[in-house]
């Protein structure tokens, strides 16, 4: 499939221009907000926090919110901030989404906005994620007499790895509002897609990615008399071959899984065979049976070899996220609603899924949702060629952060109302 044109967008006060010439208002509202969420993000992007503990950063969100009206909570064991907006009437319950820490990387930018705090860097675009948040809420916010039901606005810290998510759902984000939240909806932006595009699938969206080690355990010896040691480093090579095998003969053609073994630690010294060696890497799945039948393989592998060269191997699998499963209905839902905000041409089905992993799928196992990706190529390269995500160089075109705010608020409107917007011209 060839990616949609990049989608008309100028200054944050420009109109669009082309075939989506008649902006809905809630897009025209969202440019007006654009140089507050620009603003935002630049503050944000200057101040990265890792982790779970972001007391900065929970600052400037609680800051940005205030005076809209919002019952707003912090979390308990990790910085975390839930606004929840109540309608004029009853109704269901949205929850909307965005991520909040940064990653250990030192920025190569050469921005104005650049971190200023050495080793650390929003190079995910977390930053972009809650300032898009933020305005999502304002244009929500004012059209509270309007809403039959509630919006959860969750800030979450820790998904680099720290499971935030999970801690969050453990405090109760998905009963913030007084009755467990009926949808979710969560936008990730991607520099390799073109700017102001959405793009998602029904079914996987992101993979589920775990960690293992393995030490191979053996007798070293005088790398001269090889016949007196157990040798575990011809195993653990044996290994890593092994594990490959596993996935491209145990698993049918039309299945997907990616194993990398990214550690290989072994020896002192060049005249020394060591005692262990020590494997490491990732696994990478799209379904849950998947994720179980290659778990155990790695396990029956790495002992299977190790037995054949009378060495041991110690085999440690460490979970992590769960796949990125989007709700087939919500999908439907959101992409006939981006599309009438935004224009049909801006929006499409996600070709493929990537291996990359989430941890917006907790909240996607209790919650039907979705989460899609907000090309945000930034306007000097083209899509293939611009620095990805977690690349100290990673950018984004600053004019999307109006797509996203507009997009987010559409669908909350959509599911609380029942109506979608008229398809934008």
């Amino acid at each position: 499939m060839t990616p949609p044109p990049r989608a008309a967008h100028g200054t944050p006060d420009a109109a669009p221009s082309g075939p989506a010439a008649v902006a809905p208002a809630l897009l025209r509202e969202a440019r007006r907000l654009a140089p507050e969420a620009v603003a935002l993000r630049r503050d944000l992007h200057r101040g990265p926090e890792l982790g779970l503990d972001l007391p900065g950063t929970q600052r400037l969100v609680l800051d940005a919110l205030d005076g809209l009206g919002l019952e707003i909570r912090t979390g308990r064991a990790l910085s975390s901030v839930t606004a929840t907006l109540t309608g004029a009437a009853d109704g269901p319950t949205i929850l909307l989404r965005s991520d909040m820490d940064a990653l250990p990387v030192t920025e190569d930018t050469g921005l104005p906005f650049a971190s200023r705090t050495p080793g650390l860097m929003h190079a995910c675009g977390h930053d972009a994620h809650m300032a898009m948040l933020v305005g999502a809420a304002r244009l929500l916010a004012g059209r509270r007499d309007t809403l039959a039901g509630r919006v959860v606005f969750m800030f979450q810290p820790g998904e680099e790895g720290e499971h935030g998510a999970r801690h969050m759902i453990e405090e109760g984000v998905l009963e913030a509002s007084g009755r467990t939240a009926d949808a979710a909806f969560a936008l990730h932006v991607q520099p390799n897609l073109p700017a102001g595009t959405v793009w998602l699938r029904p079914g996987p969206q992101m993979a589920a990615s775990d960690r293992f080690l393995i030490l191979v355990r053996g007798r070293g010896g005088h790398a001269s008399a090889p016949h007196t040691t157990r040798d575990p480093v011809p195993a653990a090579c044996e290994i890593v071959l092994a594990l490959q095998t596993a996935v491209t003969r145990g698993l049918a053609a039309d299945d997907s899984a990616v194993l990398s073994v990214t550690l290989l630690n072994a020896g002192t010294a060049h005249g020394v065979i060591p005692d262990t060696v020590e494997l490491g890497g990732t696994l990478r799945t799209l379904t849950e049976p998947t994720r179980k039948q290659l778990h155990a393989a790695i396990g029956r592998v790495a002992r299977g070899v190790a037995a054949a060269h009378a060495v041991t191997a110690e085999v440690t699998v460490l979970p992590g996220y769960p796949v990125t499963v989007n709700d087939a209905g919500f999908t439907d839902l959101v992409l006939r609603t981006a599309a009438g905000t935004l224009g049909a041409d801006a929006v499409d089905v996600l070709p493929a899924c990537p291996m990359t992993a989430e941890d917006f799928s907790y909240v996607l196992r209790a919650v039907p949702g979705v989460l899609a990706f907000l090309g945000v190529c930034p306007p000097d390269r083209e899509p293939h060629e611009a620095p990805s995500l977690h690349s100290s160089r990673m950018t984004i075109d600053e004019d999307v952060l109006a797509t996203g705010i507009a997009c987010e608020a559409a669908v909350a409107l959509a599911f609380l109302t029942g109506r979608e917007p008229e398809p934008a011209r």
